[in-house]
């Protein structure tokens, strides 16, 4: 489990369900695996009490699973769940990016040019999870630009379940396709084009099936039995 800092104001609460949930992406704490509430609060030097709310927060969407007097479990990749937050997901952020591409104003495209650029540097100079984290932002830059953060908030929510998936991929070539995606929704938006911004994007979010037998081979203890192969899609990858 990686302990990271906490950002100014925030309290026990909040800072114990950000950090037990983006060890829960980045497989920190592995699908599957048992967690007990004293042992995270030592380990990030807090009381039981924020920890046991967070993990309550988190079993809200289905991620966590509490066992009484047991313990709690991180959930197993769920084939439903993620079909679900993929479908949120899709749904809520091609209405967003429309809304987006008719509002963006120009300072809003050179801060978006600006991510993008960041992200085609540490596609050929990785360094950790910079390209997940400037993914995420260009993501969020959508809904700030629409102003509709209290969206985002609601989507990303669901989103662990997908993002754990998007965290195992495998492929280099899949980074430079998502990279070359984002690229080419930058050009969409500085032309106006609603209706280029929603099929790139669809596409896009769909990018995640591209891994998704590979992943499952590698990692064949953190996924729950379900029909995994409908998720194969050589078209889009």
């Amino acid at each position: 489990m990686v302990i990271f800092d906490r950002i100014p104001k925030e309290t026990n609460r909040e800072y114990a369900f950000r950090l037990i949930k983006e060890n829960i992406i980045s497989l920190g704490l592995e699908p599957g695996v048992f967690v007990g509430e004293q042992e995270i609060a030592n380990l990030i030097g807090l009381s039981r009490t924020p920890v046991h709310e967070a993990l309550l927060d988190l079993s809200k969407t289905k991620i966590v699973e509490i066992y009484p007097q047991r313990g709690s479990r991180i959930a197993l990749i769920d084939y439903d769940l993620l079909i679900e937050s993929s479908f949120i997901r899709r749904t809520m952020e091609t209405a967003v990016a429309e809304l987006a591409c008719s509002m963006a104003t120009e300072e809003d495209l050179l801060n978006i040019e600006e991510n993008v650029k960041l992200q085609e540097f540490y596609l050929t100079n990785p360094t950790g999870d910079k390209l997940m984290e400037l993914d995420n932002e260009f993501h969020k830059s959508l809904y700030t630009i629409a102003n509709k953060e209290q969206s985002y908030y609601m989507v990303s929510s669901m989103s662990i379940h997908l993002n754990r998936i998007r965290n195992m991929s495998l492929t280099t070539v899949k980074d430079l396709k998502i990279v070359g995606d984002h690229r080419a929704m930058l050009e969409a938006f500085r032309s106006r084009n609603s209706e280029a911004v929603v099929a790139l994007l669809e596409k896009h979010l769909s990018r995640y099936r591209c891994d998704i037998d590979l992943i499952i081979k590698k990692y064949p203890q953190y996924f729950a039995p379900g029909p995994w192969e409908k998720l194969s899609a050589p078209t889009i990858c």
